[in-house]
């Protein structure tokens, strides 16, 4: 059995949760900006999610479902984790991302992973901005999201999970494959048995054993390495 982690934005998704969570309030090129600089290993990720996060302080709970709505996985994702399940092997996404939106994409393709370490956004009573008021229309307050971020990968490093995971499961390091492209991937890519770099930023790509541009590309590595 080999164990086989992704990342999710940028890698298994196209989309950038923060950036669909600022859309809602109207900060997503700040959103943008930030997440760009941390993926190029130009600002520490730790800070550049808890500056993400602080910009959606006060966003509803329904919006912020909205915005999870709006995460997919990319075309062939599902197949290939179809075909890693099938053969056996254990699937998992190590994310900065949260755990809510990772879920609603998986369920949208119909497709599992057998392990998911993600953040999360607490949520809380308070006043959304849109209604002015202490009360919804029902009578209730409305859940709104605190502007903190909780989770296992806020300062906790992909690699770490990775050997945690790998432990957990039963699997040597050397049977690890690490699929991301960002600076925040760099620590699992450095100590997978198989490092995959999926379009990767220029800082990224020195640590990869090799590079795809599509899950169909990435789909033939793992069938060249014997793991499918």
């Amino acid at each position: 059995m080999t164990l086989v982690a992704f990342d999710f934005d940028g890698t298994l998704s196209d989309s950038e949760m923060t950036v669909l969570l600022g859309e809602q309030c109207g900060v997503a090129g700040d959103m943008e900006r930030i997440t760009e600089r941390a993926m190029n290993d130009e600002i520490e990720y730790a800070e550049s999610l808890r500056q993400r996060c602080a910009l959606l302080e006060g966003l509803s709970q329904e919006k912020a479902e909205d915005a999870f709505d709006g995460v997919v996985l990319r075309e062939d994702a599902a197949m290939v984790i179809d075909n890693l399940n099938e053969a056996g092997h254990h699937t998992a996404i190590l994310t900065g991302g949260f755990e809510r939106g990772v879920e609603r994409a998986l369920e949208k393709a119909g497709v599992s992973v057998d392990s998911i370490v993600a953040n999360r956004l607490p949520i809380e009573d308070g006043e959304s901005e849109a209604q002015g008021a202490s009360e919804n229309t029902s009578g209730q307050r409305p859940r709104v999201l605190t502007g903190e971020v909780e989770g296992p990968l806020i300062e906790g490093t992909k690699d770490d999970a990775l050997e945690d995971l790998a432990g957990t499961v039963g699997v040597d390091m050397a049977d690890t494959v690490a699929v991301g492209d960002g600076a925040n991937d760099l620590p699992m890519l450095e100590v997978a048995g198989l490092s995959i770099g999926f379009d990767p930023k220029p800082a990224v790509e020195p640590s990869c054993d090799t590079v795809v541009l599509s899950m169909a590309e990435l789909q033939g590595v793992l069938e060249a390495e014997r793991v499918l």
